[in-house]
């Protein structure tokens, strides 16, 4: 469980955005998404597979357009 105390003279609006950035970094929220729903090993291992050709994809993109510069 993340936890984020309050530091004097500290906004809530400041305090709120440490607490999301902590649970982002802690991959808390990425878990649960991923347990909302059961996902079969060949349903998991088929989105890992269009993920890694998107990944591949955009670094083509951005090596392309660097080069380009």
């Amino acid at each position: 469980m993340t936890t984020v105390i309050r530091k004097p003279n500290e906004s809530l609006d400041n305090l709120l955005k440490r607490f999301r950035k902590s649970m982002n970094t802690s991959g808390t929220l990425g878990a649960l998404r991923r347990k909302r729903w059961h996902v079969s090993r060949g349903e998991l291992s088929r989105l890992k597979k269009r993920k890694g050709i998107q990944r591949a994809r955009r670094k083509q993109r951005r090596k392309e357009t660097r080069a380009s510069r």
